[in-house]
């Protein structure tokens, strides 16, 4: 007799997650594409082996306890949902697992201290800088510490930047083409300040309109990919009744938050704040999407030629889709010289709090991206995620390259001025 997934109770995503459980066919094209696959080389470890694993727990014929291992592998980078020729939405299937199957877990103690930490800090700008600075004076004691706890501050800058808090609005310059929300986050918030101010001016520049709510924070994107539905849904919240959405456009310059927040529809299934998640994800637009569609002022050459490596985010490129826009923003700069990473549609390692959660998988990813980023021979690395910045810092480091990693508008920036 064949078994089926009682949609019924499993929650509001139970259809969407039976739907994306019957729609793979185990072809296979996903093994290509899996960063845990290609570096384990296991069936389980691959989305279509997951895939089958989610079934049975769903289904009753596997506990969740067994499957967790693979699970928890998984970076849900969503690689495999680009090669996928039968349209499986396995994010919508992962997201809803987690979230479903969180309180059913048994946690090693020291992985349940280091979740707990980052589910305080992280998300709140204040505390995150707190522990950052905490996290200096305990660096040289990283080498005795549990894995999750050295990974935390492994991935530490040495220094974290002074506040520089940011103006309620900023004016377009000339003619006023758009006006939008600014989401300023956390983490990046804390540890790449420049970001935002780049991103203003870039805006401004462009006859943007910029207004930056008063009392928003997280977006609940850590919480989303960890499966801890409720606080993500209480940070949503506080977003959903700060943002007005009288704007063109609800503006992020983080993939991760980006791609959490134009699924707000799936973390408030079932929920009163339902339709409001529904109309706010469709005014969310990444920076470079948005940009791109409003189309670009000319900007300045840069003073030097300058030859830059594009890295993909996977949340940019395989969440959302946006894979062209950045790299026309950057090659309409005079003077730069755009190249292309092998290997570039793999994840870098990073994926929200994997790199502190499954610290010797993500440190494989990490070293085998910054060989990958050195075989371009570029003076610059790019990308559109906060999360990728940190960990392909932290590995060019390592590798012994003194290799700037920036945000794809620090250049736009620096091209405006």
């Amino acid at each position: 007799m064949q078994h089926v997934i009682p949609v019924d109770k499993i929650g509001p995503n139970g259809v969407a997650m039976a739907n994306a459980v019957s729609a793979c066919v185990h072809c296979g094209f996903c093994l290509a594409a899996c960063p845990t696959y290609k570096v384990l080389g296991e069936e389980m470890d691959s989305p279509r082996g997951r895939i089958v694993l989610m079934k049975s727990v769903l289904e009753g014929g596997l506990s969740v306890q067994d499957a967790a291992p693979y699970i928890d592998r998984c970076l849900g980078c969503l690689g495999c949902v680009t090669a996928c020729p039968s349209g499986v939405q396995y994010g919508e299937l992962l997201t809803s697992y987690r979230a479903f199957t969180e309180e059913q877990r048994e946690r090693p103690a020291i992985d349940t201290l280091a979740r707990k930490l980052v589910k305080e800090t992280l998300p709140h700008p204040a505390r995150f800088r707190a522990a950052a600075a905490a996290g200096k004076i305990a660096a040289p004691l990283k080498g005795a510490m549990p894995g999750p706890l050295s990974a935390m501050l492994s991935l530490l800058p040495k220094d974290v930047p002074k506040p520089e808090p940011l103006p309620d609005r900023l004016e377009a310059i000339g003619a006023r083409r758009a006006r939008v929300a600014l989401l300023t986050g956390c983490v990046q918030s804390v540890l790449t300040p420049q970001t935002h101010w780049a991103t203003l001016r870039v805006l401004a520049a462009n006859g943007v309109e910029v207004v930056i709510p008063k009392g928003q924070g997280c977006c609940g994107a850590l919480g989303m990919h960890t499966g801890d539905a409720t606080s993500a849904r209480a940070l949503a919240e506080v977003n959903l009744k700060i943002f007005s959405l009288d704007v063109d456009a609800i503006i992020t310059n983080a993939a991760g938050c980006g791609s959490a927040m134009k699924e707000y529809e799936l973390l408030f299934r079932g929920t009163r704040f339902e339709e409001k998640a529904r109309a706010f994800a469709a005014k969310v637009k990444d920076i470079s999407e948005f940009l791109d569609v409003l189309g670009l002022v000319a900007p300045k050459a840069l003073p030097e030629p300058v030859t830059v490596a594009y890295h993909d985010a996977c949340h940019l490129a395989h969440a959302q889709g946006i894979v062209a826009a950045p790299r026309r923003l950057l090659k309409a700069i005079p003077n730069l010289t755009l190249v292309e990473i092998p290997e570039g549609d793999l994840c870098c390692g990073s994926a929200g709090t994997y790199n502190i959660e499954q610290p010797a998988i993500a440190n494989q990813l990490g070293q085998r991206k910054a060989r990958n980023v050195l075989k371009t021979d570029a003076q610059i690395v790019a990308t559109g995620n906060i999360g990728c910045q940190i960990q392909l810092r932290t590995h060019l480091t390592q590798a012994g390259a003194r290799l700037p990693v920036v945000h794809t508008m620090e250049l736009l920036d620096a091209a405006y001025r």
